[in-house]
């Protein structure tokens, strides 16, 4: 996430500062900011929550830094439905979109259904290849605030 380092450094915080602040080691914090390692979504959004901006903005999907009026938590059952919904609209199956996004059909399932915490990065796919704002699917906001046309690429 190349947007870790200038934020933090913006603060005049130490890596130890935002390691503490997410509740985890120094280490942990570096691999995420060297990218190493990809940043789990919770910590994603608490960070993005301390800073004030969106995960959108943090992960470059748009110039807005903050949505007026956004929650602070991630919401699950929105997140349930709307990548449900994301799915049907664009009139793919569970297995055709599996296999678009190179993931086995149970896992998106299990997505659909709330049973698995789905990576970052697989979200920043989603929501490129069928441009919608990661902060509307993760329920933080009510509108898709990228406004493009969602489908298939």
């Amino acid at each position: 996430m190349k947007y870790i380092k200038y934020l933090r450094e913006s603060k005049n915080l130490k890596q130890e500062d935002v390691a503490n602040l997410l509740g985890i080691k120094r280490s942990t914090y570096t691999s995420y900011e060297i990218e190493r390692d990809t940043i789990p979504l919770k910590h994603l959004n608490k960070l993005c929550n301390y800073f004030h901006i969106s995960i959108d903005y943090a992960l470059g999907l748009t110039n807005i830094k903050y949505y007026k009026n956004a929650k602070s938590e991630i919401n699950i059952e929105i997140f349930m439905k709307r990548i449900k919904e994301l799915r049907k609209n664009n009139k793919l199956s569970q297995l055709k979109i599996a296999e678009i996004l190179n993931i086995s059909r149970s896992t998106w399932t299990g997505y659909e259904y709330g049973k698995y915490q789905i990576s970052t990065l697989l979200l920043l796919d989603i929501a490129k290849r069928y441009q919608v704002s990661i902060d509307f699917l993760l329920g933080k906001i009510d509108k898709n605030m990228l406004n493009f046309k969602q489908k298939i690429k």
